[in-house]
This record gives C-alpha cells, structure tokens and sequence, in this order.
C-alpha cells in the first residue's frame, strides 16, 4: 500500500495475509491440475505427430517400392518388345505380344536413335493427335525415369531403340499424397497449438476469477465488523475527522471488493465526466501517498469528457497506474494526469518521474506475471490492459519510457458526442 498513513493499518495487514494464503492455495491447487492436464495433451499430441510420422515413412517407402516395380515391369515390357520386333517368321511371339498388349496402365513412348516417336501406350487418345502432346508428353517421360535400350538385329540390320515411360495416374497421386499429410500434419500442429494456447488462457482466468472473488470474500467479513466498530466509535463521540477518513477507506475496500467480486462478468458501462472521475481518484490518493510525491490532474476549466465508463474498473486502473508510479519514483518525484482530445477519441497520459522502462520491456509488462518488482503476481497491468481493451474498447500502452527520467503511459478511449 502506499505513503505512511497505511503502512501500520492492522486491517490491512489482515486482508493481505488472508489474500495470500486463500490465493496461493486456490493457485497450486489449480497448478497441479494444470499440470495434470498439460501431460494429457502432451501425451496426445506426441502420439498424433508419431503415427502421422509413421504415416509418412511408409508411404513414402511403399511409393519407392512401387516404383521400382513399375521399373521392373517396364524392363520386362522392352525385352518382350525387343523379342517381338527380332523374331522370325516361325517364332513364337504369343508371350510377347501378351506382355506387349498386357500394358494397361503404364504410359510409354518407343523412339528410334534419332529421337522420332515410332509407338506411343497408355496416352490420351484424342490428344494424340494434337501437334505437340506427344513431344510434351516425351520430355516429361525423360524427366521422370531413365529410358530402357534395345538393341536387336533383323535382316542383318542392328536396330537400336528407347522405351520412355512416366509413372502411372495412381503413382502420382501417390507422389503427393506425403505433401497432403504434411500439410494435414502442419495443420493439426497450428490448431493443437492455438486449442493448447486458449485453453491455457481460458485456465489462466479462471483461476484468476476464482482467486478474485474469494478475496472478495474474505474481505466481505472484516469489512461488515469494521462497520459496526466505526457505529460504536460514532456513539463515543470520536474525533469526526478521525471517522470520516476511517469511512473514506471502509467505502474504498468495499468497491475493492465489489471489483473483485465482479471480475469474470461483463460489467456495465455508464455516461460518465472523465475529468470529474479522474479527479475523485486525485483527491482520494493525495493524502495517501508521500507528500514528497505530487500528484496532479491536469486540465482545462472548460473541458468536459463524456465517455462510457464502468467507474469502478475504470478507476482502478488509474490507481494501478498511480501506485506502479509511486514505486517507480521511490523517493521525491511527481505524477502528472493530463487529458487530450482528437477526433472521436480522448487520450489520458499518466506521466511519471520515476526510474523508466527498457524499451524491450514496453509490451512484455501487459503479459500476466511479468513484474520489475521484488514482490508482486504480475497482473495489475494485465488486469489494466483487459479492462480498457475488452470491456471500454479502447487501448492502453507505453508512450515513451527512459531510464532515470521517466515513463507515460496513455489510455485511449472512445468519446460520446
């Protein structure tokens, strides 16, 4: 907490220990489950990626094994060729015409030494007979497997020819089936990724709604005493001024608590005077941080903001900006607020002479459990970032930060007409 006035608050010092404790239970609690669950997909995922791994080997060892049998095939078609184009007249030429004409699938073209196409199998039938399909067709056949040579003699004539063939529709098909489980694979890989991710945030806050409102519960029983004692302290006649500051800080913990209760539901948006609200949280703070520290609201008399708020979560971003201030100063300094219009939007900058921040450091201190603190969980300005981003539709982000002068910070919200 902050400046002097809080630092020997009893009350205080309770809320913090029963916040600690519910809260560090509630978190290993879910942390082992999480964990639990972790091993589970893990398991899974590690599964999905060997068997599709798997997959992919023995395809691609069938698609070689099946080629090299095409290949075979393709030997024993050109020896029946070459028999059936060196027999005689009383050869018997019945097995090699069956083998000959037992070629159904494999698609083939026979070229004398010159390259000129003397016999074409398995090709398109009508377009064959179009100028250039056949040398197209020939070209591809060179680049896909090498040609098998024959060699015969007949009427004392050496003839020397090529058999040219590219792999069947099914081996080409097969040729891309690894691509598509690759693909398939990459795919399952991007959607396990981004399920594990959201998963995983939507664990994150759950947990940190269920931390919130059983702090706001353990904060609802001594809050109704302090009620009651502040009841008896007005019957003895108290110091009245005594008892209006105790009132200011009962009301601040009860919308504490009502903050914290409300964490996880959509809250509610009200025409609010921006400049009014900011002021409130000036008045609230000034007398409860270090008087070494100044804390200034900065505007114009005139100026009058409209923008749709929920008070509530609105101001305790501000607060969260004022105290990380506070401790980023640590010793004299000041904390300027000032407010700015353009076109539809109103920008509030929170300004700062305390240590400043690494430019590295500028986005990574909106990610939960990022903090420069010795102690702290990390999440106020997660928290910030969410409230003004999903629930005021705005945007909250460092403006410019150097070490040993200063941070800004700016908000950006919506203004009403």
């Amino acid at each position: 907490m902050l400046g002097n006035k809080s630092k020997d608050n009893p009350l205080e010092i309770i809320i913090i220990l029963n916040f600690s404790y519910v809260s560090y239970g509630l978190y290993l609690l879910k942390m082992k489950q999480h964990l639990y669950k972790n091993s589970i997909r893990f398991i899974i995922i590690s599964l999905s990626f060997s068997i599709v791994v798997l997959i992919l080997y023995n395809t691609y060892d069938f698609f070689q094994k099946f080629k090299q049998e095409e290949r075979q095939k393709m030997t024993l078609l050109a020896e029946a060729y070459q028999q059936f184009n060196s027999a005689g007249l009383d050869d018997d030429i019945t097995l090699s015409s069956r083998i000959i004409s037992g070629n159904t699938s494999i698609p083939m073209i026979v070229t004398d030494a010159n390259d000129s196409i003397l016999l074409n199998q398995n090709l398109d039938s009508i377009k064959v007979h179009k100028s250039g399909y056949l040398k197209a067709q020939l070209a591809l056949m060179k680049s896909q497997n090498k040609p098998i040579e024959i060699s015969y003699q007949k009427e004392n004539f050496n003839f020397t020819q090529f058999v040219y063939y590219r792999d069947t529709d099914l081996l080409t098909k097969l040729k891309y089936y690894p691509l598509a489980l690759v693909f398939i694979l990459v795919l399952f890989g991007i959607i396990s990724y981004l399920v594990f991710v959201s998963s995983k945030m939507a664990e994150q806050n759950k947990l940190w709604v269920g931390m919130a409102k059983e702090t706001a519960h353990q904060i609802g029983t001594p809050l109704s005493s302090l009620l009651g004692w502040i009841a008896l302290l007005k019957e003895q006649n108290t110091d009245k001024n005594t008892i209006a500051e105790l009132e200011k800080d009962v009301n601040r913990l009860s919308v504490i608590a009502n903050r914290f209760s409300n964490i996880g539901s959509i809250p509610k948006l009200q025409k609010t005077n921006l400049v009014e609200e900011l002021k409130s949280i000036e008045h609230y703070f000034t007398p409860r941080i270090s008087k070494k520290i100044s804390l200034n609201v900065q505007f114009k008399p005139d100026e009058i903001y409209y923008v749709n708020l929920n008070p509530q979560l609105f101001s305790w971003v501000i607060e969260n900006l004022i105290k990380n201030a506070v401790d980023a100063i640590q010793a004299n300094g000041a904390i300027n607020i000032s407010i700015k219009k353009k076109s539809k939007r109103v920008f509030i900058s929170v300004f700062d002479t305390g240590k400043g921040l690494a430019k590295n450091n500028f986005k990574t201190i909106f990610k939960p459990g990022f903090t420069t603190k010795k102690r702290g969980w990390g999440l106020g300005l997660s928290l910030a970032k969410r409230i003004i981003a999903d629930y005021h539709h705005g945007k909250i982000y460092v403006q410019k930060s150097e070490i040993g002068i200063g941070t800004t910070f700016v908000i950006e919200l919506p203004i009403l007409a």
